[in-house]
């Protein structure tokens, strides 16, 4: 097998999902951009450009909205799946191992491999940090993108509001705004039915192959098992 080839199988599943999601990304521009403009035209307003629309408020608030909610749905699972259990769950770990677990168990400090990140055998800050790294830096990419679509929302707000000749809104009393929040709990209801829904249909059904999935012939109540 080539370099090449090898790199590819390596990563296929990033590769896959990243372009799947460049894709979608031009296409929610092109699609995005054709609904402004029809809006534009109808108003006997001037349409913008390609470039125009793809900078503009409009196609931000959309894509950060969208981004912040599913940094949501993995910061809170990450985090809440080291005390929260479900009984027959391959999304779960096992019921006798609720918590942050033994360092022998981690393999930090004393109990690292010679292939063991290096700060997995550092003392201190470091450990405790690069142990809780993942969690952080979900935590920080939804509140970097929820702020992102913030800004977004109140200037696309504000825009339809000076269409209509009326007074424009701050960020604070944007924030605060039934739209805000009409936008944003629409995008995290369906994130967290998305994860229920998966801890809980994984305990019976089965995909074969997938580590999504227990074994097509585990038990029901075998948790924290991956195919």
């Amino acid at each position: 097998m080539s370099r090449t080839a090898r790199f590819l199988r390596d990563n296929s599943l990033t590769l896959v999902f990243g372009t799947a999601f460049l894709l979608t990304l031009v296409g929610q521009a092109a699609s995005g951009i054709a609904e402004v403009n029809n809006e534009l035209v109808a108003a006997d307003l001037q349409p913008v450009s390609v470039a125009g629309y793809l900078t503009g408020s409009d196609f931000a608030v959309d894509v950060t909205e969208n981004w912040q909610s599913e940094y949501l749905q993995f910061f809170l699972y990450i985090f809440g799946t080291v005390w929260l259990l479900q009984r027959g769950s391959p999304e779960s770990k096992s019921l006798d191992r609720a918590g942050t677990e033994s360092d022998r168990d981690q393999k930090v400090g004393p109990h690292a491999g010679n292939d063991s990140p290096a700060w997995a055998r550092a003392a201190g800050l470091r450990r405790t940090v690069y142990s809780r790294s993942l969690g952080l830096v979900m935590a920080a990419f939804f509140l970097g993108s929820w702020f992102a679509q913030s800004v977004a929302g109140v200037s696309a707000f504000n825009a339809e509001r000076l269409r209509d000749l009326q007074a424009p809104f701050t960020w604070g009393d944007y924030v605060f705004s039934a739209d805000f929040w009409n936008r944003t709990l629409q995008n995290w209801q369906s994130e967290l039915l998305a994860v229920a829904s998966m801890a809980i249909l994984s305990v019976y059904l089965r995909q074969r192959g997938s580590p999504e999935s227990k074994p097509v012939g585990a038990a029901h109540t075998s948790t924290g098992v991956e195919g």
